[in-house]
């Protein structure tokens, strides 16, 4: 193999690996073994272990980041749940790899792979703004955006720990959690109030923020006699 055609081969291999088993787990050993070449090899090609950590993480993030791209067409509802569905794709297929990315850990604790963990929030917040059609946010819209986003995050840490709630259930229901911080916000300031009226005006009768709205207005209403 050329050079960077074996270098892929690896990071490919690594991140089969982190799939089953958190990096700080998998030892070079193991990779050099999935991989078909002896340990001194792997090591012409990344200079030390945590090289090929990041060479791989850098990777599943560019991966991860690209799972909140969507063309900025049709309900915005319908839009966020086909995102949170991708998302939930990438922490089912890389769990381990995914948590131990999130809370860091000797392998993956260093300055470039919380970079990398950052450029994935920064590329989700763009996305939602772009979802938005907002060029210049305010600053209520920018918290609520941030914060959803860190909802999702540990949202999707605490899935893995057992997968105790349906996975279609948590991405409906992070769906509805975005419309829901975005309505507080709206109640107290009139820019995040016609940011949403514009969010929801092309919603469906059988979206999921019109889902939302039914499931509350069924929770207020006094239980039958």
């Amino acid at each position: 193999m050329g050079v960077d055609e074996r270098r892929q081969q690896l990071i490919g291999v690594a991140l089969e690996l982190f799939s089953r088993r958190s990096p700080d787990e998998v030892s070079i050993d193991e990779i050099a073994s999935a991989a078909g070449i002896s340990r001194p090899l792997v090591y012409h090609y990344f200079p030390g272990k945590i090289s090929l950590y990041e060479a791989a993480l850098q990777r599943a993030s560019d991966d991860l980041a690209s799972r909140f791209v969507e063309p900025p067409e049709g309900p915005l509802g319908a839009r966020l749940l086909r995102v949170m569905r991708r998302f939930f794709d990438f922490v089912d297929d890389h769990g381990p790899g995914f948590a131990a990315l999130m809370r860091g850990g000797p392998a993956v604790g260093s300055s470039t792979t919380n970079a990398l963990v950052d450029g994935v929030r920064q590329a989700a917040y763009l996305q939602m703004l772009s979802h938005l059609k907002i060029e210049d946010p305010p600053a209520r819209l920018e918290l609520v955006i941030r914060s959803w986003i860190s909802l999702v995050e540990s949202t999707a840490l605490i899935w893995l720990d057992g997968r105790r709630i349906p996975r279609a259930e948590l991405e409906v229901q992070l769906v509805h959690d975005f419309a829901a911080l975005a309505a507080v916000s709206a109640a107290y300031d009139q820019e995040m109030a016609e940011v949403l009226r514009q969010g929801l005006k092309d919603e469906p009768g059988e979206g999921p923020f019109s889902d939302l709205v039914v499931r509350l207005v069924a929770l207020a209403s006094p239980p039958a006699v």
